[in-house]
């Protein structure tokens, strides 16, 4: 018998979730809104996020928190460029940082003339940057990042080490990198992320990079599940979704899975021993 239409099951430590974040507001946004050619000023390089943009961080703070899902988080993957670092820090990071606490803080204070607090890492999960995860690549100067070794005094407790080169080597000023490699890198980075052992994770990205990534997906769903899943994000919006390692990439074992026949013992079924000829 086949399973009901549209259902999907699979084994549960073959499956992670994503809590997919779309940056705040930054002044890229607002410039590009009211003309688009804004996008190529160098005036936006790097941009930060707007006070408006800070505001939608505290609100998605206020949500995550009071949902229960900050306490979930296992690992908090972050696009290395300075809007996606303030809000993943400001929304997923610890309380206002002082001197007194001992450990590093997620952000320095005033970080991007934002006029916030510093951040304290304490009892945040911890932060990888992640290049892959990066906006369109190349010509608009936005999504051009600064030098790691800019980004680290800024962002102590972020961890790039997994980024190879301290400057952006990738951006390009005449080449805007295509869709479909938009689209290519994102599965690339899906892929990727088989490799981590964590199984709630956060990815705070980018519009581009979410909608060319997740167009791949859907396709085999009822219409408006397609439309949940790829439908453009809004800034500072936030949807969870579970990824299934259909195709045995992960090696990743069940922790909640029991072998049963403990103590070993006589066990057959009825059912199958009805199907040998063996029930009475």
């Amino acid at each position: 018998m086949d399973a009901t239409a549209g259902e999907s099951l699979y084994p549960l430590h073959r499956c992670k979730t994503l809590h997919l974040v779309r940056h705040a507001q930054g002044i890229h946004n607002v410039e590009g809104e009211k003309n688009h050619d804004a996008y190529l000023s160098y005036d936006l390089f790097d941009a930060q996020l707007t006070p408006l943009g800070w505001k939608q961080v505290d609100y998605l703070r206020n949500h995550v928190q009071a949902s229960g899902l900050s306490k979930k988080i296992d690992l908090v993957i972050v696009s290395p460029l300075l809007r996606t670092m303030q809000t993943a820090v400001g929304v997923f990071g610890g309380e206002a940082y002082t001197d007194a606490i001992n450990v590093l803080p997620l952000m320095k204070e005033n970080v991007g003339n934002s006029d916030r607090p510093a951040i304290s890492s304490l009892n945040s999960p911890p932060f990888i940057a992640v290049e892959l995860c990066r906006e369109h690549l190349g010509v608009h100067p936005c999504d051009k990042r600064r030098s790691i070794s800019e980004y680290q005094p800024l962002f102590p407790a972020i961890n790039f080490s997994l980024i190879e080169s301290d400057d952006d080597i990738l951006w390009k000023p005449d080449i805007r990198e295509k869709n479909e490699e938009v689209a290519a890198r994102g599965l690339k980075f899906l892929k990727w992320l088989w490799t981590r052992k964590e199984k709630e994770i956060v990815i705070v990205t980018h519009s581009g990079f979410l909608f060319h990534t997740l167009s791949a997906f859907g396709n085999d769903c009822h219409s408006s599940i397609k439309s949940e899943i790829c439908t453009h994000f809004a800034n500072c919006e936030l949807r969870s979704v579970v990824i299934a390692d259909r195709g045995m990439i992960s090696s990743d074992s069940s922790t909640t899975n029991y072998p049963g026949k403990i103590p070993h013992g006589l066990d057959l079924p009825s059912d199958v021993a009805d199907e040998k000829g063996l029930s009475k």
